[in-house]
């Protein structure tokens, strides 16, 4: 296990790199500066604010410096938010995020899971049809449309939540729900023709010949053997959920890394969204090699060695 691990993690280091790279040079192919709003200022203040920051420098260099920043864990100050460093504003932004993501993600498994394998359970059924037509509505409805309609509904009309900001648990309702949402779908569909798929597997038809009854045999056995394709989906989603809910964050004023990142991007904060983005992979990264060691735990077959 140890071993897979440390290949998993080499394996990781050239998918770093080759984001860093990218991210940094497509930044700087975008038009504009990150001081070109600023108020009209004579040349000579513009040439110390860009030696400052090492604008002035040939891009290879700015590269290379940059390199050797992030190999010790210093992403730069921002360009914009005077006074403070990219890490002190990640710093800020990840815990809310966070809280956020795993809210959503924790609800979507949750009655994900539980509705695709109930709907399986009762294949063709009117249960079944409509468990999969709300799922089919929760995928092809984005939550950038979700989130005004809740907002509209219960917050404007019914006044039973708060609109925005991030405080107590009735400032969460709103943006974890419509976050929460699509992935509820996806994760019901895709239980749903997981377990549909094992009920008709060897080992069911097996332990229904040996006499276990059929509440025994779906908790024992085709609720775990379901959960697989569930699991590997959780990793690259979770990550997605925790640090891409740019459009939630935006929608209901949540002080998140997605509101830094969107800010950084219209701004032309070249560290700060380089420090978002190689944050976002490493997350990635992370979870899916969690997702990896998980495995074994639901199907005995896998082994890392």
């Amino acid at each position: 296990m140890l071993s897979y691990t440390l290949r998993r993690l080499a394996g990781a280091v050239p998918t770093v790199f080759v984001i860093v790279t990218i991210a940094f040079f497509m930044i700087r192919l975008a038009p504009g500066g990150p001081f070109d709003q600023e108020r009209s200022v004579p040349p000579e203040i513009q040439a110390n604010l860009a030696r400052a920051y090492h604008l002035d420098e040939p891009l290879g260099q700015q590269y290379l410096r940059y390199l050797g920043d992030i190999l010790q864990g210093d992403f730069g100050p921002s360009f914009r938010y005077k006074d403070f460093t990219v890490n002190e504003l990640l710093a800020d932004g990840f815990p809310v995020s966070l809280q956020l993501g795993l809210a959503a993600m924790t609800i979507a498994v949750i009655v994900g899971f539980a509705a695709g394998a109930y709907a399986a359970l009762r294949r063709n059924s009117a249960i079944d049809i409509a468990t999969m037509s709300l799922a089919m509505t929760g995928i092809a409805v984005p939550n950038f449309v979700v989130a005004p309609l809740l907002t509209l509904i219960l917050g404007v009309w019914l006044a039973l939540l708060p609109v925005g900001g991030w405080g107590g648990l009735s400032h969460a309702v709103l943006p974890v729900v419509a976050l929460a949402l699509p992935e509820i779908a996806f994760v019901a569909r895709l239980t749903r023709g997981s377990m549909l798929e094992v009920l008709r597997a060897d080992f069911v038809r097996t332990a229904r010949a040996k006499g276990l009854s059929e509440r025994a045999m779906v908790v024992r056995h085709a609720l775990q053997a379901a959960a697989l394709p569930v699991l590997s989906f959780l990793g690259p989603t979770t990550a997605a959920v925790i640090t891409g809910s740019i459009v939630i964050e935006q929608i209901f004023g949540i002080p998140g890394i997605g509101r830094y990142f969107v800010q950084g991007a219209l701004n032309r904060d070249y560290t700060l969204v380089m420090g978002v983005v190689i944050f976002y992979a490493v997350i990635i990264i992370a979870l899916n090699l969690l997702v990896d060691l998980l495995y074994p735990l639901f199907d005995p077959r896998v082994r890392h060695d």
